[in-house]
């Protein structure tokens, strides 16, 4: 799908299944590796070694925004840039449980999906042409906006009484006291 200020490239999505350590989970499942440029997959083998098998799980277009280049601006500066892969639980299928369901190369997204805890979200390293291509996108597009910092008046507010009550209902009484019960006369 094409957006307007915006680029997309194929990233492939290395999914590693290793046996569980515990009686109640068969399998381990995680996010390995990404692929960029990666051809169209369904769950491809890609290595089996004993007990572990990775599997070229599907290919997503990541697609940098415009509007996100603040985002991607932030993550390119942390210790260890990195992707984000999205898994959704597959409920049709017990062999293969998750799929899927979005690469981001924005933190601030990531963390929205972290948020409903009905995802799992994966942090993958990026691959130093990824980081190239997101930099590039990032050196075009994103402009920090300088912090000006506002300037109080220098009138004084506190000298006018004001907002004692409303001035067009009289009082003759002070208008913090608080209220009065209307004794009933029987």
């Amino acid at each position: 799908m094409k957006y307007p200020n915006s680029q997309s490239i194929p990233i492939g999505v290395v999914v590693r299944r290793s046996t569980g350590v515990t009686r109640w989970a068969k399998y381990s499942w995680q996010v390995s590796a990404v692929l960029p440029g990666a051809g169209k997959a369904d769950w491809k083998v890609l290595r089996v070694d004993k007990d572990v098998t990775e599997y070229h799980a599907a290919t997503l277009p990541l697609t940098l925004f415009v509007s996100d280049a603040e985002a991607y601006a932030h993550e390119l500066m942390t210790r260890a840039p990195s992707v984000y892969v999205v898994l959704r639980q597959n409920e049709g299928s017990d062999e293969l449980p998750w799929k899927v369901a979005l690469v981001t190369a924005s933190p601030y997204e990531a963390q929205d999906y972290c948020d409903s805890a009905e995802e799992l979200v994966e942090k993958i390293p990026m691959t130093e042409g990824l980081h190239a291509w997101i930099s590039s996108f990032v050196d075009t597009y994103f402009e920090e906006e300088v912090f000006v910092k506002r300037r109080r008046d220098k009138s004084r507010v506190d000298r006018v009484d004001e907002g004692i009550g409303d001035a067009r209902i009289k009082q003759v009484s002070d208008v913090y006291r608080a209220p009065r019960r209307k004794e009933v006369i029987n």
